[in-house]
């Protein structure tokens, strides 16, 4: 059944920018755009007067994000005036569920087909016309509500365990808040706790020699994660000293958001099959001095961040740190023992965060088979 037969789509309206305000008022509406969406928290609201041209949806609508990065993104949860980067699904109750169309959009086969038309396209998006091409497998509604239901229930131990994976990284920071904040100790410069810094290297455009590389969010998340990497090709096989190990803290060293850059995080195994990128500096701490789990938490408090954010340099909207401004960051460096009490903590900590996130990849492989078989 094509896509179009079961569902209409909107697309939004967008007044000129001087029409708009930064104060709720009488006779205008919030004007949502992605990032109201994606960065709720940062986002100051704008409003713009409601005419016979404005295109509104409710909590409850299903919109899809049309242009750029964000392009096949479904968005959920606001209502108000939606802009011309958005899309507005109204589907026909009489044959789809409306929660249907929303685990369909977010399938496989739906995201694929948007990134795929976007791709072609000289700027990435997608229209209507685009959308009529689409194929949606439609069984009776009472067989539709029962896909559902097997979705949610999944999905919401996905949730749980993500909770439960938040909840670890929280009672780590209570900890560290515990034993160390508010305390007079010691303030030394990064660069005296590290033995030596390295930068990474990244794939060439002709070399034959194939690695997994790490990308940035393999670190900008605040914590390690192995499973954010690319293929690479190098012309030589990258030395031991460019791979992942569990005795190095990895540096962000560049980023378009200023917020990321310097994020570091450190590895809990050795990966040699790791290599990282030179936007990243590998950092070689002194042990006897600083001890990893404390230098992770203690990077990322606010009076750090905003050194490495105010020695951050731009170039093309890049902005970047190197390893003379690491080394001159200030830091907070307690006795030894007291680090050594906090970073057991952290690795019990890991330990369930480790049983937890295996769990967690194992419900999230069952809800990617069952979307799969659903929509193909």
């Amino acid at each position: 059944m094509k896509l179009i037969d079961v569902c209409d789509f909107q697309g939004g309206s967008q007044p000129p920018k001087e029409e708009w305000a930064f104060e709720e008022q009488d006779g205008y509406i919030r004007m949502l755009q992605i990032r109201d969406f994606t960065q709720s928290e940062k986002v100051i609201p704008e409003y713009i007067k409601v005419s016979n041209s404005t295109k509104t949806c409710e909590v409850d609508d299903i919109l899809i994000a049309r242009y750029g990065a964000s392009i096949g993104k479904i968005l959920t949860g606001l209502a108000g005036a939606y802009n011309v980067a958005i899309m507005r699904t109204v589907p026909d109750t009489s044959k789809v569920q409306k929660r249907y169309l929303y685990y369909y959009l977010k399938s496989p086969y739906f995201q694929n087909a948007i990134l795929n038309v976007g791709s072609r396209a000289a700027q990435a998006g997608f229209n209507k016309e685009d959308l009529s091409k689409l194929e949606i497998k439609c069984p009776a509604l009472i067989d539709q509500g029962e896909i559902v239901s097997v979705l949610e229930k999944v999905e919401s131990v996905i949730q749980k365990r993500k909770q439960e994976l938040q909840l670890l990284d929280n009672l780590i920071k209570a900890r560290f808040v515990e034993l160390f904040v508010g305390k007079k100790y010691e303030i030394v410069k990064a660069g005296s706790i590290i033995k030596e810094m390295r930068n990474g290297v990244s794939p060439s455009t002709s070399g034959g020699h194939f690695e997994k590389v790490l990308t940035l969010s393999a670190i900008t998340q605040g914590k390690f994660d192995d499973k954010a990497w690319k293929e690479g090709f190098f012309t030589d096989c990258p030395s031991a000293e460019k791979r992942i190990t569990e005795d190095d803290f990895y540096i962000c060293r560049g980023n378009g958001n200023k917020s990321l850059v310097g994020m570091g995080v450190y590895a809990l195994e050795n990966r040699p099959d790791l290599v990282f990128p030179d936007t990243v500096i590998a950092a070689h701490i002194d042990t006897e001095r600083m001890v990893l789990p404390y230098l992770w938490i203690m990077w990322q408090q606010p009076e750090v961040r905003k050194q490495l954010e105010s020695g951050a340099r731009t170039t093309n909207g890049t902005y970047k740190i190197n390893q003379k401004v690491i080394s001159e960051i200030k830091i907070i460096c307690p006795p030894i023992n007291e680090q050594e009490v906090f970073a057991d903590f952290v690795k019990q900590a890991n330990k369930s965060k480790v049983k937890v996130q295996k769990a967690l990849d194992e419900t999230q492989k069952l809800f990617d088979s069952l979307m799969q078989q659903y929509f193909g």
